[in-house]
This record gives C-alpha cells, sequence and structure tokens, in this order.
C-alpha cells in the first residue's frame, strides 16, 4: 500500500466519527438509528430493536474493534454523559492508534527501502519475492520509532488513564443512582429496563 492509499483509508476511516451530534434531539422512526454514521464506518449495524451494545470486527487501520452503545429510550442525564465520555474516548483512541500504526508502516516501509539500496540489492529477489530484513535490523529500527515517539505515547497514556478513571466514577455515579431509584421504588417509564446502566 503506498502513502497516497493509506492516507485516503485512514481519511474515510476518521471522517463519520467527528459527525456532530445534535443534543437534546429526539429520534423519530423515519430517520435513521443514532449510529448510522458510526455503522457506516464500522460495516456493522445492530438491529434498532436491540437494548445491548454491539462490539464490530476490528477495524483495518486501528485494530481496535468499535463499538455501537445501546441509547435506552429514558436514558438519564447522567447516562448519556457517560455513553458519551465512552463514546468520545473510543473515537480519539480508534483515531490515535490509526494515525500511529500508519506512521509505523510509512515509516518501516522507508527503512527497509533505504537498509535495502544501501546494501545494494532490490526490493524483490530474483523469484519476484519482497526482500526481508534480518530481525537485529528490524530492532533498530523499532527502538528509533519507541525513541522518537516517547513523548506522544506518554503523553496519550495520560489521557487514557485520566479517561479511564472519569468513566468509572461516572458508571459508579449511575450504578448508585440506579441502586437508590430502586430501593425508593422510583420508576423510569416503560421503555427502560431495570439494571441496564449502558
Amino acid at each position: 500500500m503506498n502513502v497516497k492509499t493509506a492516507r485516503r483509508l485512514i481519511l474515510r476511516s476518521l471522517r463519520p466519527c467527528y459527525t456532530p451530534a445534535r443534543r437534546g434531539h429526539r429520534q423519530s422512526a423515519s430517520q435513521p438509528p443514532k449510529h448510522a454514521t458510526r455503522a457506516e464506518r464500522t460495516g456493522f449495524s445492530p438491529a434498532s430493536t436491540s437494548k445491548y451494545d454491539w462490539i464490530g470486527p476490528a477495524d483495518r487501520l486501528s485494530n481496535l474493534r468499535p463499538i455501537i452503545y445501546h441509547i435506552p429510550e429514558n436514558e438519564t442525564a447522567l447516562e448519556r454523559r457517560l455513553r458519551r465520555l465512552r463514546q468520545e474516548t473510543e473515537d480519539w483512541n480508534h483515531e490515535f492508534w490509526a494515525e500511529q500504526n500508519l506512521t509505523f508502516s510509512q515509516e518501516k516501509e522507508e527503512y527497509v527501502r533505504s537498509r535495502l539500496s544501501s546494501n545494494g540489492l532490490s526490493e524483490r529477489d530474483d523469484d519476484g519475492r519482497k526482500r526481508t530484513l534480518s530481525s537485529e535490523e528490524m530492532a533498530v529500527f523499532y527502538k528509533h520509532f519507541l525513541d522518537k515517539n516517547v513523548t506522544r505515547h506518554a503523553t496519550y497514556n495520560r489521557e487514557w488513564y485520566r479517561r479511564n478513571f472519569t468513566i468509572t466514577l461516572l458508571m459508579a455515579k449511575v450504578a448508585l443512582h440506579n441502586t437508590w431509584s430502586t430501593l425508593t421504588g422510583q420508576t423510569r417509564g416503560p421503555g427502560r429496563e431495570k439494571g441496564n446502566t449502558t
């Protein structure tokens, strides 16, 4: 895959992630499901009657399995905040790894090409097979790539922990709120299943 094709793929893959959601918008039966743009990117779509989160096949660029989160009919503001943060975190994570994997592949190809040419070899052998480098030669590239991206990875890890800590706190709040509602006998309406916190 050449650089131009890879860039086109990553941009096409990321485009639906940033479709702005309309706040407070109720969906009618004639409109496509809220997860339609995500379904376009992932290539799968749960039935509109589904009451569960759906996990799709691994993305070809980020290697992450996308999730389409179930949206309950009577979702509370706290549950909506949790679901949106989980979705934003998933999209952020997908973007980071798709870009990182693309950069890694491009730099690896360039490194292999330059090493082969410096050794006076072409990219393919006499039988047409692609030449490879030894594990020792590739180890030099891997170390260089990691050293070059150490700050980027550290920043990613800090943000990843921050987001997961916030998600965990929100999940605890939702669980406490639902437990309190059950104990006090508060009902949530006919469209809401008991105990469903996603």
